[in-house]
């Protein structure tokens, strides 16, 4: 563990790493940060950079998020309260269309019937797209529907459609990230995020912590010597990368 969470700080440990260590990483999953990204390029110049599927659906839902808050806004005056449409439907926009059931579907219906909802429809079904994506069990024709989904956002997205053109910005950039999952199906860097979610929840009841050493001794606890046999890993507050030399995968977090 060590202090910082930039793209410097991982880039210095990458650096440190002998070079044998480093030949041996194939593939690096990240989640959206572009400092892990640029480190991995600079460092890790032969080895694959992936980005994680759920960070990359949180994206759409995040665009879907802020979608129905500004159409709420515009259409209701005032943030969403009990009984409005878009505020009821929250969670439910967020299921996959697969899982729904005839009445949460009858619901969504008539909610998109309304005229003014249209924009939240057009930002529900790109991120429904997205999810059918990665759910599709030929990796090969997952990759042509998410290549589908970053070509019609790249391109003639209309002006009022905020979300969807920032997230279309975003796709576009880490495209090759993005893409790069199927080809290497079941590539994330989950274990890295549960091992982050021990140490948040560790620095959270310790309400901070704010000696480096003392945080990197309290971490030894028995809950993560399980982890730590398998994961040799560096963070810092919320950053955290770890290596995974078993898999030769390196996983990124921040």
């Amino acid at each position: 563990m060590v202090e910082g969470r930039s793209k410097q700080a991982f880039g210095q440990w990458l650096a440190g790493r002998p070079q044998a260590w480093r030949d041996q990483v194939e593939v690096v999953a990240m989640d959206g940060f572009t400092g892990f990204k640029t480190a991995t390029t600079a460092e890790l110049p032969d080895a694959v950079a992936v980005m994680d599927p759920f960070h990359v659906v949180r994206l759409g839902g995040e665009a879907l998020d802020g979608c129905r808050r500004r159409v709420q806004q515009d259409t209701c005056g005032h943030r969403g309260r009990t009984g409005d449409p878009l505020y009821g439907a929250r969670r439910m926009l967020h299921t996959g269309a697969d899982l729904l059931t005839d009445k949460q579907a009858k619901r969504l219906e008539d909610l998109f019937a309304v005229e003014s909802h249209v924009e939240v429809e057009a930002t529900w079904g790109i991120y429904q797209r997205m999810i059918a994506a990665y759910r599709h069990p030929d990796a090969a024709r997952g990759r042509q529907l998410m290549q589908a989904v970053i070509d019609t956002l790249s391109r003639g997205v209309p002006a009022t459609l905020i979300e969807l053109r920032r997230l279309g910005r975003t796709l576009k950039r880490r495209a090759s990230d993005v893409l790069a999952y199927f080809d290497r199906p079941r590539t994330s860097n989950g274990p890295t995020e549960a091992i982050n979610g021990r140490l948040e929840h560790l620095r959270g009841t310790a309400l901070g912590f704010r000696n480096l050493t003392n945080y990197i001794a309290r971490t030894c606890v028995p809950q993560l010597i399980g982890f730590w046999g398998m994961i040799v890993g560096i963070g810092a507050g919320q950053g955290l990368a770890a290596c995974s030399t078993g898999q030769k995968v390196l996983a990124a977090r921040l």
